[in-house]
C-alpha cells in the first residue's frame, strides 16, 4: 500500500496507529470476525489463509512491509475473509475503523484501494504460474527472508533463519503438490534448507540466494 500512498501518506496513516509486536505463528486477524481495525506492517512477514467450507485451508498470499492487513473488512463494513498469521517475528501499526475510513475519506484514497486490491489478485496469479518448481521455491524462500527483516544467516555462524509456514501451504501458494515441494526443499538441502515442525529453516541464505538468481 505504501508504494500506492507514497511515503508520506503513509507515515502519516502510522503515526496515527499504536505499534503492535507479534512473534512468528501468532494469528494478527481471525476469519469471520468483524472488521473492527486495521494492520500497517511496519517488519516482517505475514500469511493469509481462508478455510473453505470443505474444511481446507487455502494460503492466498504473503504480506510484508508497506502491507495494510484487513482493509477489505472495513471498508464493506463486513466479516474478515481470512485469518493473517505472522511468519516471523513482525511489527504493525494499528488503527481503528473509525479512524482508518477518516484517513481514507480525508485524503481521497478510495481509488486507490480499488486499484491496490486488482494489483493483489494479480500477483497472487503471478505465484501460481509454470516453471521449475525448485528455483521458484527458493525464489520465494528468498523474497520472504528478506521482507521479513530478519538478519541474513551463513552455515556455522549461528542460528538458522526461521519461516513459520509448512510445506503443503508452500505447495498452495505455488499452484502445486506437497509432495513436489518436499522434493523440491531436499533439493535445496545444499543451501541449508531443511523442514522443522511447521516451520522451514535456511542456515545459508547467501546460498539459497546465489541458487535462485543461478537457474533463474
Amino acid at each position: 500500500m505504501r508504494d500506492f500512498t507514497g511515503e508520506g501518506l503513509w507515515a502519516e496513516l502510522l503515526a496515527g496507529s499504536f505499534e503492535q509486536r507479534h512473534p512468528a505463528g501468532r494469528v494478527l486477524l481471525r476469519q469471520g470476525e468483524p472488521g473492527t481495525h486495521v494492520l500497517a506492517v511496519v517488519r516482517g512477514v505475514a500469511k493469509v489463509i481462508r478455510r473453505e467450507r470443505n474444511g481446507d485451508l487455502s494460503l492466498l498470499a504473503f504480506r510484508g512491509p508497506g502491507e495494510l492487513l484487513g482493509e477489505v473488512a472495513v471498508l464493506d463494513d463486513g466479516a474478515r475473509s481470512a485469518n493473517v498469521e505472522s511468519i516471523s517475528p513482525c511489527v504493525v501499526g494499528v488503527m481503528g475503523k473509525a479512524e482508518f475510513l477518516a484517513f481514507v475519506g480525508a485524503h481521497g484514497l478510495f481509488p486507490v484501494f480499488v486499484k491496490y486490491a486488482l494489483t493483489r489478485l494479480r500477483e497472487s496469479d503471478e505465484a501460481r504460474g509454470g516453471g521449475d518448481v525448485r528455483v521458484r521455491l527458493a525464489a520465494v524462500l528468498v523474497h520472504l527472508i528478506d521482507i521479513s527483516g530478519q538478519p541474513p544467516s551463513v552455515r556455522g555462524t549461528g542460528g538458522p533463519v526461521e519461516l513459520a509456514l509448512t510445506r503443503h501451504e508452500l505447495a498452495q501458494h505455488l499452484g502445486t503438490s506437497r509432495n513436489t515441494v518436499t522434493a523440491a526443499l531436499n533439493d535445496l538441502a545444499p543451501c541449508g534448507v531443511a523442514v522443522g515442525r511447521r516451520r522451514i529453516l535456511v542456515e545459508d541464505v547467501p546460498a539459497l540466494r546465489l541458487t535462485a538468481v543461478r537457474e533463474a
